[in-house]
Order: C-alpha cells, then sequence, then structure tokens
C-alpha cells in the first residue's frame, strides 16, 4: 500500500489532502497540535505532536523512509493575523521546519512535499492594483518578501535547496496562491478573506443587520484558488521531477471588492459596506501558473463562482448554527 505522512493534518488543507491521498489509496498519518475543527481526520493514524520540538518531530516523522511526506504544519492566518504576528510566526514556523526537514534528513522518504506561499515575492512588485502583475517563480529574488511569514517561506525553501543539492532530499515545493474552500477557518482572526467575507454576509443576512465592516477601500487585488485544485496541483508536483519551486494559483485576479459583491450576490443579499482602517497587505496579486500546466499538466477546474457557492453555503451553516 502507498504510504503518506501529512502535517498539518489539523488544518484546512491538510485535513483536506488527507482525504485526498485515502481515496486515491493510501495509508495516511496525519500529524498536528490539534484534530480536524469542523470534520474528523480520515487519516489512518493521527499523532498530536508539537513539531516545534525536535523529539516530537523525529517521533512523529519514524518510518518515514516508505512515505511520501507532505509538509504543511505552520503558524499562520489571513493577513490580519500574519501582519501583526511576525516575531511569533518566524520563530514557530522555523522550527517547524528546520526539525520536520532534519527528521526527513536523517531517516530518509520517497519524496518531500513542501507549501511555501506567495508571500515569497517582492513586495515592490505588488503596489499597483491597477496593473496587476502575474507573479512568476523566477522573480522571488532579488528577495523582499512579506515581513514573518513570507521571509521564513523564503528562507527555508533555499534551505531545501541546499538539502536537495548537498543530500540528495527529494524535494517538491509549491508556492500557494490563496488557497480558500469550506471546512476552514471563519472566525477568530486567522481567517482568510473568502472565509471572513463569507462569515460577515452570512452573520448580517441572518441577524438583519444592514451593513458589514471592510479592511481598507476594497481595491486591492487578489487570485483565488480553491483547495480542491490545490490538494490536485499538490499531488501532481510530488509525483513529478520538477525540483524548483512552483505557482499553484490562477491568473484570474479580482478586487476584494468584487469578491464581496459576489458573495453577496450568492446570498441573496445587499448590504450597505463600511471601509474602515485595517491590515490590508500587498495592493496587488495575482500568479502566472504557467509553469504547473507547462511541467505538471495542471490547470485549476473550480471557478471562483463555484467555489465562493459552495464556500459561502458552508459558512452560512455553521453561522445559522451558532446563532441557534
Amino acid at each position: 500500500m502507498k504510504r503518506a505522512i501529512v502535517t498539518g493534518a489539523g488544518g484546512f488543507i491538510g485535513n483536506d489532502l488527507v482525504g485526498f491521498l485515502r481515496e486515491r489509496g493510501y495509508w495516511v498519518r496525519g500529524v498536528d497540535l490539534k484534530m480536524p475543527e469542523w470534520n474528523e481526520s480520515r487519516a489512518d493514524e493521527f499523532v498530536l505532536c508539537d513539531l516545534r520540538e525536535r523529539s516530537c518531530a523525529m517521533q512523529a516523522l519514524a518510518g518515514s523512509q516508505s512515505c511520501e511526506v507532505y509538509h504543511l504544519a505552520a503558524d499562520m492566518g489571513g493577513i490580519g493575523y500574519i501582519g501583526t504576528h511576525s516575531a511569533q510566526i518566524l520563530r514557530n514556523n522555523m522550527h517547524i521546519d528546520l526539525n520536520v526537514i532534519d527528521a526527513v534528513a536523517e531517516y530518509g522518504c520517497q519524496r518531500l512535499f513542501y507549501s511555501s506561499s506567495a508571500c515569497v515575492y517582492p513586495l515592490h512588485l505588488q503596489q499597483d492594483p491597477g496593473a496587476v502583475p502575474l507573479l512568476r517563480e523566477g522573480q522571488a529574488w532579488p528577495a523582499q518578501p512579506e515581513d514573518g511569514y513570507g521571509l521564513e517561506k523564503l528562507v527555508i525553501e533555499r534551505a531545501l535547496q541546499y538539502y536537495h543539492d548537498a543530500r540528495g532530499l527529494p524535494v517538491r515545493v509549491a508556492r500557494f496562491h490563496n488557497i480558500y474552500g469550506a471546512n476552514g477557518t471563519f472566525e477568530g482572526g486567522r481567517e482568510k478573506v473568502p472565509a471572513a467575507l463569507c462569515r460577515k454576509v452570512a452573520s448580517s443576512k441572518l441577524l438583519g443587520c444592514r451593513s458589514i465592516e471592510v479592511w481598507g477601500d476594497g481595491n486591492q487585488v487578489r487570485s483565488f484558488l480553491h483547495v480542491d485544485d490545490c490538494c490536485d496541483g499538490i499531488y501532481r508536483l510530488t509525483k513529478s521531477n520538477v525540483t524548483d519551486p512552483v505557482n499553484l494559483g490562477t491568473e484570474n485576479g479580482v478586487s476584494i471588492n468584487h469578491l464581496l459583491a459576489l458573495v453577496q450576490s450568492i446570498a441573496g443579499t445587499q448590504l450597505d459596506v463600511l471601509h474602515v482602517n485595517g491590515v490590508v497587505g500587498v495592493k496587488a496579486r495575482s500568479c502566472d501558473p504557467g509553469k504547473a500546466q507547462e511541467l505538471l499538466g495542471w490547470k485549476p477546474s473550480v471557478t471562483l463562482q463555484r467555489g465562493i457557492e459552495r464556500t459561502y453555503k458552508w459558512v452560512e451553516e455553521q453561522v445559522r448554527e451558532q446563532l441557534r
């Protein structure tokens, strides 16, 4: 039987990836600080541990020589969280990543997948909403990543390259561009913008409110990738011979105002939007997925309309349950 270890399996993408791999005949060990919040883990085995501790990482990765290792564990969240917790995020993720890499280097593995981020790209390329760049993999250097989260991801990308060159570690790296979907964090400060907007619209609709607040002017541009397409991309990349970082995202950048209008249309409501001060991140970011399409034969299949419909339906169900 094919075997895999998924770190971060208690999180949104990690839990979906566990299910994706199980459907393809894998025996899967999930590893995380916590169990999945919104549905049960489908992992055959689940190890609850803190990967910031080296001994825990060594225990969790034992037997990895016969496994594909999918490393998604991280201290992260939406822009409101990563924009205000840079020191904590950098410290925690550096410990997590180096411990996992060292454990895999010692035990060995069939393939090591690492989840990086669009936050590694230079800030100066992402400042004009009127001319949204399709960020290409080769543009990450010379470096000017987002502080904390993006900086740590870029450092670990380079560390993995060193391990690959010096020790033959079979590394695969994907840069995620705003992954969203149901069964993820939608409240509490760590949620991403699609889930946050779905929650705000659902709450206002169900409570009979007439307005919602949005951070900034709403003109910030992002592209969004549904978690189903993300899992497919992860799998294709891990199975490939591509050792350089690869974008997983879409080139269809939209403004936050556009995304909010889509959510309201799906919810069947129209609210007054109050633009307030808040952490907004870069002004414009979108993705060039050409490398993944050319080398992996990968192409997103879930449209933003369909993906947000599924996400909003799930979020509204959670909000409705909370209000009972």
